[in-house]
């Protein structure tokens, strides 16, 4: 093992053992990103709390793995890290589910209110528990000190920090942990790593000043036993939060449920952005290209250079008069509603509509009409993308497709439309040729139907 809590002489023992490959496993800090540190023929990185890891420490990392096997492991992952995952750049496996007899942690967000604070610690030690008190300000950390001993004078208290020498911090935490305190007071240096099955109360002070993965990093250091463990975060007043703070907030206390870190780095990926893949912002969008068309790149680009064929999303357009959507009496939760559009929205092939069409009625039931016509026209865009056509208008009866400029027709394909068209036809083959369609004769809820079938027939 190699950290600063080494002396010297052990760590330069230990460095050379390294160099002359005496040693199989090195477990260590960001000790081992130092340049002193070489690897006679490193095999294997695993990267645990991967989100604690800044830019330049993934340069150092990158230095390190040019050909290892790597895995990164992190409940929370940084915003462009989940991104790059998503885009296919990296593999991603998720762990769903959670140890045995293991309780979701009940959260609270309130006010900083000393009968809260007191009732909090109260009961918690009135069941034989103990708790960490987050502050991460060690300037005034003294002053929360004092302020606890007046509200809860009957508990006793420590106080543990970064800026401490390693022997006195030592020392705290192994009285913490064998019950001599019942209160730890802290910064956030207990974000990872510690297991502490008594303490089942976590109280952060200024919760809106942390980001959702260090919150849900330290809501994870209680409950890690099968006893109910509570969390309490302290905001000052809602109306002085800024916009992202009360997301961020509103998107914790929703996601409270065991293994909910996945779900929370995707709100995280919402509210801060993908960041920049190869530069140093982990956050933040594109703005001169734009995050959808940024993300439509990458895709394509780690496509190409996996050596996969790069199929674009449909980009024909449909202007119709008949109505496509997802009724509330349908479907009342809107992550669903959302979740369903992004996969029609998303689909490439006629198969996948079918396969989203199965599982919608299956895990829904019937479908309405409205539903229905939602999904004939995604088919209807994939047909009409691959036979070039820019543009389907649907008015009345009536259907136009305009096709790509200047594309060229031969005759058997128009012999081709007019066999697999069972309806009138005009052909207007000019610089943007044109096909318009006469369906007036079917039934208005059978026209979208049959232009699906008839231009799935042409291709």
């Amino acid at each position: 093992m190699l950290s600063r809590f080494r002396n010297r002489k052990e760590q330069a023992e230990i460095i050379k053992q390294l160099a002359a490959k005496s040693i199989d496993i090195i477990i260590g800090t960001h000790r081992l990103l130092s340049k002193d540190v070489r690897f006679a023929d490193l095999g294997l990185l695993v990267v645990d709390e991967e989100q604690r890891f800044g830019v330049k420490h993934k340069e150092e990392l990158r230095r390190l793995k040019a050909t290892v096997d790597t895995i990164a492991m992190t409940a929370t992952p940084i915003p462009r890290t989940l991104n790059m995952s998503l885009m296919g750049a990296r593999d991603m496996s998720l762990i769903n589910t959670s140890p045995k007899d293991r309780l979701p942690i009940v959260t609270e967000i309130s006010e900083f209110e000393p009968e809260i604070i007191q009732e909090a610690i109260l009961r918690e030690v009135d069941r034989g528990g103990q708790i960490f008190f987050v502050h991460n300000r060690i300037q005034t950390i003294e002053a929360i000190y004092r302020y606890l001993k007046k509200i809860v004078p009957q508990v006793e208290i420590a106080v543990a920090h970064g800026q401490m020498h390693e022997r006195s911090l030592e020392g705290i935490m192994l009285a913490f942990l064998s019950g001599r305190f019942q209160v730890l007071l802290t910064t956030s240096i207990i974000e990872s790593g510690l297991d502490i099955p008594s303490v089942n109360t976590i109280i952060i002070n200024r919760a809106d000043r942390f980001g959702l993965a260090q919150l849900y990093q330290l809501r994870g250091r209680v409950g890690r036993s099968a006893v109910r463990a509570h969390a309490y975060l302290l905001t000052p007043p809602y109306r002085l939060l800024t916009e992202d703070a009360r997301k961020r907030l509103r998107a914790f206390e929703a996601h409270a449920d065991l293994g909910s870190g996945f779900a929370l780095a995707m709100k995280d990926l919402e509210i801060r952005g993908a960041g920049n893949i190869l530069g140093s912002e982990q956050s933040g969008f594109v703005e001169e290209v734009g995050f959808d068309l940024y993300t439509k790149l990458l895709e394509e680009a780690v496509a190409e250079l996996k050596g996969e064929k790069v199929v674009g999303a449909p980009d024909t357009k449909l202007e119709a008069d008949i109505d496509f959507f997802i009724p509330d009496s349908y479907i009342n939760i809107n992550q669903q509603k959302v979740e369903i559009y992004q996969r029609v929205a998303g689909a490439r092939t006629l198969q996948e509509i079918e396969d989203i069409r199965d599982d919608v009625e299956d895990r829904f039931g019937r479908l309405p009409d409205v539903v229905n016509n939602l999904l004939d026209a995604a088919a209807v865009r994939i047909s009409a993308w691959a036979l070039e056509v820019e543009k389907v208008r649907f008015r009345k009866g009536r259907v136009e497709l305009q096709f790509k400029e200047n594309k060229k027709f031969q005759r058997k394909e128009i012999e081709a439309i007019r066999r697999a068209v069972d309806a009138p036809l005009e052909f207007s083959l000019g610089d943007t040729p044109l096909v318009k369609i006469d369906l007036s004769n079917i039934t208005e809820k059978g026209r979208l139907t049959y232009l699906r079938s008839a231009l799935n027939r042409i291709q």
